[in-house]
This record gives structure tokens, sequence and C-alpha cells, in this order.
């Protein structure tokens, strides 16, 4: 396991003085990205094959939402392996121990030359350290695009700012750009995203709201294929 200790600060937080989804799911990327530092063996695979990891999917339970000044910590684990394919839970606890956000989520292995997946050998997924999988639910990875009419809305063109050091958009970036066009009321207690293509500088995605009776699902497309999409949950 890796940790990384975090405190909510004023740039991270709402107008209510709660963390941002936004915020949490940068610390989880954070930790999950410095992981590679506790497994030498992958780091110096992945340095030497050109190679870096790319979330897929993840799925967030939100159990409680940390005020402005709490101290955080955030932990994140690799509970299985397969030669192109991680799988990892990633939780970000309050200073008691008790876990406000719990997730899971599947990072892919490939080439940072062409952007295809590539194989990790052997001897390399041997010596990853692989923990017991943690408790919460698990649902399906991949998410069905509604079959009802949706809401399309206004393009959002990829900004520089989106950009992260994989040329791309950053994945907390998407789940930003779709929660501006969720309702004020719709209260998030869970989602689910599948990154599907990623999108880069000048791109333009064009987003469609599905409503659904206890979530939204939110498409991003570039053109006619969908570059991500996000199931947001609510309890009533």
């Amino acid at each position: 396991m890796f940790c990384l200790d975090c405190k909510v600060t004023t740039s991270t937080c709402d107008s209510n003085g709660k963390l941002k989804l936004y915020s949490a799911l940068q610390m989880m990327q954070d930790c999950s990205e410095m992981w590679i530092d506790s497994e030498p063996v992958v780091k110096e695979f992945f340095a030497r094959e050109n190679m870096t990891q790319l979330l897929a999917s993840r799925q967030v339970e939100i159990m409680r939402v940390p005020d402005f000044k709490e101290q955080l910590t955030v932990a994140t684990s690799v509970y299985g392996i397969k030669p192109m394919f991680g799988f990892r839970n990633t939780f970000i606890y309050d200073s008691n121990g008790n876990p406000c956000y719990r997730t899971w989520s599947m990072g892919a292995f490939v080439d940072k030359a062409n952007g295809k997946l590539k194989r990790i050998d052997g001897p390399t997924m041997s010596s990853l350290n692989i923990e017991p999988q943690l408790e919460m639910e698990y649902k399906d990875r991949r998410i069905m695009t509604p079959k009802t009419e949706p809401m399309l809305q206004e393009p959002i063109r990829i900004l520089k700012a989106d950009i992260d050091y994989n040329k791309h958009v950053n994945n907390a970036n998407y789940i930003r750009m779709a929660m501006e066009l969720l309702p004020d009321d719709f209260k998030i207690d869970g989602l689910r995203v599948e990154y599907r293509i990623a999108a880069k500088l000048g791109d333009v995605l064009i987003p469609a709201v599905y409503k659904l009776d206890a979530a939204i699902v939110v498409t991003l497309s570039i053109g006619k294929d969908v570059s991500t999409i996000i199931e947001f949950t609510s309890k009533p």
C-alpha cells in the first residue's frame, strides 16, 4: 500500500467549504501515479520500455464529503494484475481512519510512442505487491449508453489547462466538465466513468445528458465516437 497525506485547502473547496469531487479525484490520481515509486522493478521496466499506465475506468463511492482544513490520507493498493491491465483500490480516509471515498479502478499499460496496449513481462508482474481487494460495491466497469433520447449541450473545446503530461486530457477534467451539466439539486453519492478515446488539445467534445430514475449519464464525444461516459448516481 502506498499513502499520501493531504489536507482540504482553500483551492480544493467548493462554495460550501466542502472538498470538491474534482479535487478528491486529483488526490486519488496523484497517489496512484506516485505509487510507482514504491515498486522499483515496475518503475524501471516502464522507463526501459517507454511505457506508462493510463486510467481506463473508475468507480467511486462517496461515504462523506470532508470539510475545509480536514486532514486526509489517500491510500492506494493493487489487488489484481494482468499482462496489459492492473486493478487497484484507492481510498481516502479521514483523521479517524474512516473512509470518505472508496474507489476501484482499472489501468491500462500502454506504449508512450504509439499509445497502444503493451504487455508487461512475467518477472515484473511477479515483483508487484498484490494486496487484498477492499470492501465496497464492485459494479461493471463498462457503462452502457442509455436508449433514451439525450439532451445535447454546448460543445466544449479542449484547452491547454485540460492537458496533462501524457499530452491528453487529464482524467479528472472529464468529470469536472460533466459535473457542470448536472442540476444544482443533484447530490452525487457515487459515479462510474469509462475512458474510451483520449481527447487532445484542440479537440471539441460534444456533451449529451441522459436523465434516468436515480442517475444521470453524461457522454462526451469526439465527432460520432464517445470519448468518455460517466454515470452519476444520487440517493433519494
